[in-house]
C-alpha cells in the first residue's frame, strides 16, 4: 500500500479550496511552492489541514469524486465548505501532518463549530443593524453594520475605537480611520468581528441590534 499526504488549502476566493496529495517527504516543498506561486491561476493558497494515510491515491480520488459537482473544471479546486472536508479527513486513519499544534479531535471540534457558526450567520436577514455602547475612556460608540450576500459590512463613518493592533482582527487592523471613525466600508467575516469597533472583543450576537432594539441572537434561536 502506498503512503502519502492528502492536504486541503484555502484560497483568496471565499469558499474555494484545493484538495490535493503529495509524498510525505515532499509535503513542505509542495506547500512552499503552492503558497508562493498559486495553482491554476488561483493565488493566496494557505494550508489548512493535512494527513498522512495509506492508499493516498485512492483516498484523494474518493474525495474528488464526492465533491465532483463542486469541482472547478478539471482542476483540484472545489467550491465546498472547507470545514466539511476537514471533518471528513479527520475521520481517516493516519498521522496528522498539519496543523502540528492541535490533535485530530481538536481540529474536528473546531471544524464542527465553524460549520455551526456559518449556519447561524446565514440565518441573519439582510438589512441594517446597529451597535451603541458606552466604552470607558471613549464615550458612546455607535456603528452600523449591513448584512448583504452573506457579508457583514461595517459602514463608513462608524465609530472604531483604538485597540492594540496585535489584537485587532485582520478585517479592521488595516482599515483606514480618522478621529476614530472608519473612512470607508469594511467587510468583516462575522458579527463578532464587526463588534471590535468597541476596541475589544465582544459577542456580536448580543451587541448588534435590529431597528427595534432586539439583539441579532434572536435569529439563531429561531
Amino acid at each position: 500500500m502506498s503512503k502519502g499526504v492528502i492536504y486541503i488549502m484555502e484560497s483568496v476566493v471565499p469558499g474555494l479550496i484545493k484538495i490535493g496529495k503529495t509524498g510525505t517527504d515532499q509535503f513542505e516543498s509542495r506547500m512552499y511552492n503552492l503558497e508562493r506561486n498559486g495553482y491554476n491561476n488561483v493565488v493566496g493558497l494557505k494550508r489548512k489541514f493535512a494527513i498522512e494515510v495509506e492508499d493516498f491515491d485512492e483516498k484523494e480520488n474518493l474525495l474528488h469524486s464526492l465533491f465532483e459537482k463542486s469541482r472547478l473544471q478539471n482542476s483540484e479546486l472545489f467550491a465546498v465548505d472547507v470545514n466539511l472536508v476537514i471533518q471528513l479527513l479527520t475521520s481517516f486513519e493516519g498521522r496528522q501532518v498539519f496543523p502540528k499544534d492541535e490533535t485530530k479531535e481538536e481540529v474536528f471540534r473546531d471544524a464542527f463549530a465553524n460549520r455551526k457558526d456559518a449556519e447561524d450567520r446565514a440565518k441573519i436577514p439582510e438589512g441594517e443593524y446597529y451597535l451603541e455602547k458606552k466604552v470607558s475612556g471613549i464615550g458612546i460608540v455607535k456603528a452600523t453594520m449591513v448584512v448583504r450576500d452573506g457579508k457583514f459590512i461595517l459602514k463608513k463613518n462608524s465609530d472604531c475605537c483604538p485597540c492594540d493592533k496585535l489584537k485587532y482582527p485582520a478585517d479592521l487592523k488595516l482599515a483606514p480611520k480618522k478621529n476614530n471613525k472608519l473612512l470607508e466600508d469594511v467587510v468583516c467575516n462575522a458579527p463578532s468581528t464587526a463588534a471590535w469597533v468597541t476596541g475589544h472583543a465582544e459577542n456580536g450576537w448580543k451587541v448588534w441590534k435590529t431597528i427595534n432594539g432586539e439583539s441579532i441572537d434572536i435569529f439563531r434561536k429561531q
